[in-house]
């Protein structure tokens, strides 16, 4: 691994405006497009009553719509890898737009051909995989920015200042629960989602400002220099630059080569494992809250415990991001996740009827689920070269999808069995996210005060 200390930096055009312009686009364009992704979720119920599916058939629906986000959000990485990272945010701002403008078409669709509709639904819905994808993208574009950045004091907080960007999620969490307690009375789900794919047009005409990453634009021309035959000028600017020009392989054969085998395998599970608990308290958390064989809340009520409880999980994304720039991302990331199942473990054996506490629980448990993804995905970013950077990190991304699969399988089978929410949130929520907090201590430590510019 190519590092340097935070008071050297690697000649560049980048400017630090520039980073901080990059920065806030970034954030709003994770945030839009976490608002479209968790809408799908908080509205489950409600499609589900309208559209007459079971608590197992919604649920089941769920993983097939998971299955095709996972497959769409790890295709793009090894796109965004030869394409271009400023190019990669534009496409998956502007996929989870359309998403969100034809799933609001879904109930006539399914009204024509009930069959098809539900195919329909599953393709729309994969699409919006995309925007999932955004997560991936930000955290190679802004690892790669960061390292750029001429100002050795905001180098050092590189991670409180990214883990803003990713405070997009509970933000993005809370306009969607707060979107629907306002507009669903007014046109229903159909409109909640209308007004979803809106913010697009602001993200695709500030995109126009972003420039791509030095670093990409480097390995770019570096490829571009092989592949003409004049590998003499290709080494001399891989030195200059401090690049490795050996690894040749595509990045999808890379990634599960030399050091970036580790991070894929590591980071790869324990991001697989810990996204059964974000489908289990996230993602489905309205079907949690409000089943009878869960916490039996109200869904108003419901709505309420994720706004209050999502709004602590943007501090978790500040308090994780600073923790990180001290002690380590790997290990900030492993203490609150760890914390994060005995949050949720305690929450699960609270009475019912003590709303306060379940409150304060389902707000503790966000705080060390979400949190720690604001250290999670800079982490994982700074765990990759350059040549993988994109598409390990849209694997490992990717990989949450297929813990979300996994974890939705086997919700369903417990739902379908009689077993409740309780057991099937603490079985395959609590369980894995203890096991995701011990996993992630076996990849690779970074020292946060390094910056990598290969």
């Amino acid at each position: 691994m190519s590092t340097v200390q935070p008071t050297q930096f690697v000649e560049s055009d980048v400017q630090p405006k520039d980073v901080r312009l990059a920065t806030w686009i970034c954030f709003f364009a994770w945030t839009f497009a976490v608002y479209d992704f968790v809408l799908f979720g908080n509205l489950l119920p409600q499609l589900a009553e309208h559209l007459g599916w079971t608590g197992a058939q919604s649920t089941e629906i769920n993983t097939w719509v998971t299955a095709g986000t996972a497959i769409v959000a790890f295709a793009i990485g090894p796109i965004v890898d030869r394409i271009g990272r400023r190019k990669g945010i534009l496409i998956a701002v502007a996929g989870a737009a359309v998403a969100s403008l034809l799933t609001a078409m879904v109930g006539w669709v399914v009204g024509l051909a009930a069959g098809l509709g539900l195919v329909f639904l599953v393709l729309v819905r994969s699409l919006a995989g995309l925007g999932y994808a955004e997560q991936a993208i930000n955290a190679a574009y802004l690892n790669e920015m960061f390292a750029h950045n001429s100002d050795p004091a905001k180098a050092k907080r590189r991670g409180l200042v990214y883990s803003l960007v990713q405070s997009g999620w509970p933000v993005g969490s809370v306009l969607a629960a707060g979107s629907v307690y306002l507009l669903f009375p007014i046109g229903g789900w159909q409109l909640c989602f209308v007004v979803a794919a809106l913010p697009a047009i602001f993200i695709l005409w500030a995109g126009r400002w972003l420039k791509e990453s030095p670093q990409f634009s480097h390995r770019h021309q570096i490829d571009q220099m092989i592949k003409a035959g004049r590998l003499e000028e290709a080494q001399v600017l891989g030195q200059k630059y401090g690049i490795d020009i050996s690894e040749k392989a595509s990045p999808l054969v890379s990634v599960f080569r030399g050091e970036s085998l580790r991070s894929t395998v590591t980071i790869g599970g324990a991001f697989l494992l810990n996204w059964l608990g974000v489908l289990a308290f996230s993602i489905l958390g309205t079907s949690l809250l409000t089943a009878p064989d869960g916490k039996d809340i109200a869904f108003n009520s419901a709505l309420l415990v994720l706004i209050i409880s999502n709004a602590t999980a943007f501090a978790g994304y500040l308090f994780h991001g600073w923790l990180g720039d001290r002690i380590g991302r790997r290990n900030a990331i492993g203490i609150g996740w760890i914390l994060c199942a005995i949050s949720f473990f305690t929450m699960l054996q609270a009475p019912n009827g003590n709303f306060p506490l379940i409150v304060a629980l389902y707000s503790a448990g966000l705080f060390f689920l979400i949190g720690p993804f604001s250290a999670l995905m800079f982490f994982t970013g700074e765990s990759f070269p350059v040549h993988t950077r994109a598409t390990g990190s849209s694997l490992v991304n990717a990989s949450g999808q297929v813990g979300a699969i996994i974890g939705g399988l086997l919700i369903t089978a417990t739902l379908a069995a009689g077993s409740g929410w309780i057991n099937a949130a603490l079985w395959w929520g609590v369980i894995p996210i203890l096991a995701s907090g011990l996993l992630i201590f076996a990849a690779r430590n970074v020292d946060p005060r390094t910056v990598r510019t290969d």
